[in-house]
């Protein structure tokens, strides 16, 4: 099912309706077990992948029978430091937040251990000395998918003397998957010097920014002189790709795409070669979200780190089995 953000909204409202009544003492059902509380703050709603995410975690909750305080931050960390310090005052049983950025997070995180609240990062990684503030972190290995990337480039142009010319779409500046994706693709790439990124810039993991920025680089380089297109999310891609059919370029073959997200749109242009490497970003971590709050709060122990479990998909690969990626 496509996500929209009319649909999205809907089970957001939903999600807050469902979270407040069950925070209400049950006058009925006194003697049944209380229900865990989760409060969880999601960075936005800047993209497909977000908004599944935030589906994924709705429905989980749902599903698992916890009930959620769900906050929507609209790109902005002080929305979720205030969000947090609501759960804080809420009282709830765990915290879980996709942190916007890295930086920033140790002083309300101090306040949720002192009230004695775990925390489970979710999505993105916190830079914090201090790695008690944080029970679980469930994330994507974004220097992986970076490694991958860089990794298709390596097998792509393996015949080619080069010079191999990168322009880069990169995400939200300081954030988690925008560091990991730059650093994993230079380590890889760094080892053949005909690979050269001529051109980096944040496009906030946006589709109107992706357009802006690929308007932006056609005006400074010749399309000739452009070899590849790495771009840090599929809403990104599109844009892009949407100015260089305008431009008469066709994506694919005159430019060499790389996207990372694995939407369904993005494979549908990878099966038609509009695209030739899509690297996954998992966004349907709702149910070990909950598995992981669950057990906090049963008193177990839960590993500090945990990856989400991600594929690749290119034009090497057998397109004919992926299955629908239902967002």
């Amino acid at each position: 099912m496509r996500i929209t953000k009319r649909l999205l909204s809907f089970f957001l409202v939903l999600s807050v309706s469902f979270s407040c009544i069950g925070c209400e003492p049950s006058k009925t059902n006194a003697s049944t077990e209380k229900p865990i509380v989760l409060g969880f703050s999601q960075l936005g709603d800047e993209s497909t992948w977000r908004s599944q995410n935030s589906l994924s975690i709705i429905n989980a909750a749902q599903e698992a029978g916890i009930k959620i305080m769900f906050d929507d931050a609209m790109q902005n960390p002080e929305n979720q430091i205030k969000a947090i310090r609501s759960f804080i005052a809420y009282k709830v049983d765990v915290i879980a937040f996709s942190p916007l950025v890295e930086t920033g997070w140790d002083t309300v995180l101090g306040e949720a251990k002192a009230a004695g609240i775990p925390v489970i990062i979710v999505d993105r990684m916190i830079d914090t000395e201090d790695d008690s503030l944080y029970t679980c972190a469930l994330c994507s290995d974004f220097d992986l998918e970076g490694r991958r990337a860089g990794e298709f480039l390596m097998k792509k142009f393996r015949n080619t003397d080069g010079p191999v010319r990168i322009v880069e779409l990169s995400g939200t500046e300081d954030s988690t998957p925008a560091i990991g994706r730059y650093e994993g693709f230079r380590s890889v790439l760094s080892s053949d010097p005909k690979f050269e990124v001529i051109f980096s810039a944040s496009g906030d993991f946006m589709r109107s920014k992706g357009r802006e920025l690929m308007q932006q680089i056609l005006t400074h380089y010749e399309a000739e002189k452009i070899d590849v297109l790495y771009s840090h999310n599929d809403d990104m891609t599109f844009g892009a790709i949407e100015v260089m059919l305008e431009a008469g370029i066709i994506p694919g073959k005159d430019i060499v795409i790389i996207s990372v997200d694995a939407t369904q749109r993005i494979i549908d242009y990878l099966r038609e070669g509009s695209v030739n490497c899509v690297i996954e970003c998992n966004p349907n971590s709702g149910p070990q979200v909950m598995e992981i709050a669950k057990r906090i709060v049963a008193g177990e122990k839960v590993a500090k780190q945990i990856y989400i479990e991600e594929q690749v998909f290119d034009e090497y690969s057998d397109l004919s089995s992926i299955a629908d990626r239902g967002y």
